[in-house]
């Protein structure tokens, strides 16, 4: 009887201190972010203030993501991730230091920018390591597989954040993902280079600006591509809460510190619970339908959050939405990676990080304003409706995206090289 692919994927020796290392960095990722809003709000008051938090975050996506790009497809992208990683350790000692010494808050937006700009840098390298590791036939479980164990991470690390806020102070936060995100960097140490596809891309063209139009192009020609990035921008835009967890945890459902940890973790502990049940189902062979469908409960979910008036309902709602996004990130991710050939993975991943990066800040700027405007519970009322409307028109203007579909047989054609196993 043939193996299950989990346990393919689990055997490939490789993969293991790469999934250890993306284990840390998404704990310290989800837990730093959970402080700077907390730090943010605490000392400004301001849902506006926790919008523009957005805006500086967002400000590298574009040029230094693009950058970051190019850059993975003419180096070894291991070591140019673990590079970025150090640097974004320096950062968050930085706000731990700013934390302490009591700091202003333009302070702290200074270094959440440095921060970006490292983290932008990083992404696209990151995303373009695993294809080299697990063979195409088995990376659609390969990618829930990582996905589980970044997804328990993402959950633990606001939780763990939202205790070292109530115990130690927020210092005490950024401390803790300084660590992780040095030991991060330590155990990509053992990854095997991942060298980008030197006959198809040129080392001379790597950082020029016709090898950012390369990426572009491809994206621009591929509609399932561009169809599940495009989603994902405009649901997440409209409909992200995370940027006024805060608000809601403080002024709505009054139920301070630990109550914030728990309401961070709400996405990350639903996208676990989801990762866990796919581990044991095969890969769906229509992750374009299934990115549509959970794009709609997504939505759903927000609207239900929004109309939550306790800490147990709007949990479950965060919970729900985190299962959809579960199923859209790895519906996404096998989109991307599969129809991406391997001298552009750096480049396209780029363009994807810009999409994400897009979505997660301009959605925490959009929801800071008009929650100044309208006030939080209206603003996430208003985002989930536009959530929903935005996957209609996504699903009548690119309808490939719907009907895209994955065999063996494509994933045996997409091949260039089985990665060292076992």
């Amino acid at each position: 009887m043939p193996q299950h692919p989990t346990r393919q994927v689990l055997a490939i020796r490789p993969l293991r201190p790469f999934l250890a290392a993306r284990m840390l960095r998404a704990a310290a990722s989800t837990l730093l972010a959970a402080a700077v809003g907390w730090h943010v709000y605490d000392l400004t008051g301001s849902p506006l203030a926790l919008g523009i938090l957005g805006v500086v975050q967002f400000l590298p996506v574009i040029p230094i993501g693009l950058l970051g790009g190019a850059l993975a497809d003419s180096r070894d992208r291991v070591a140019l991730a673990r590079r970025a990683i150090y640097g974004l350790a320096s950062a968050a000692a930085g706000l731990a230091l700013a934390a302490f010494s009591g700091a202003p808050v333009a302070w702290i937006f200074l270094i959440v920018l440095v921060y970006s700009v490292g983290e932008a840098l990083e992404r696209p390298a990151t995303g373009a390591i695993l294809p080299a590791l697990v063979p195409p036939v088995i990376f659609g479980a390969a990618v829930n597989v990582v996905a589980t164990g970044r997804n328990a991470a993402w959950a633990l690390g606001p939780v763990v954040g939202g205790l070292c806020i109530a115990a130690g102070g927020v210092e005490a936060a950024y401390a803790l993902a300084t660590v992780l995100l040095v030991a991060s960097a330590g155990l990509l140490g053992v990854v095997p280079p991942a060298l980008p596809d030197r006959e198809a891309s040129a080392a001379d063209d790597a950082i020029s600006l016709r090898a950012v139009r390369e990426g572009i192009s491809f994206v621009r020609s591929s509609q399932p591509v561009l169809g599940s990035m495009t989603l994902d921008l405009f649901a997440v835009v409209f409909a992200s809460v995370d940027a006024l967890l805060p608000v809601f945890a403080r002024d709505v459902l009054d139920v301070g510190p630990l109550g914030f940890g728990l309401l961070s973790g709400g996405l990350a502990i639903g996208t676990f619970l989801m990762a866990g049940w796919m581990l044991v189902r095969p890969p769906s062979e229509t992750p374009g339908r299934s990115l549509l469908l959970a794009v709609a409960v997504f939505g759903g979910a927000t609207l239900l959050f929004a109309s939550s008036g306790s800490l147990a309902l709007s949990l479950f709602a965060l919970i729900v939405a985190g299962m959809a996004d579960q199923v859209s990130m790895v519906a996404r991710e096998t989109i991307l990676q599969l129809s991406t050939p391997d001298a552009l993975r750096g480049r396209v991943n780029a363009v994807n990080f810009i999409f994400i990066g897009a979505s997660n800040e301009l959605g925490r700027a959009e929801s800071g304003a008009l929650a100044t405007w309208v006030g939080a519970i209206a603003s996430v009322w208003w985002g989930g409706g536009l959530c929903l409307t935005a996957l209609g028109g996504v699903a009548v203007w690119m309808p490939e995206l719907g009907r895209f579909r994955v065999h063996r047989p494509t994933y045996a054609r997409s091949s260039s090289s089985d990665p060292a196993s076992g």
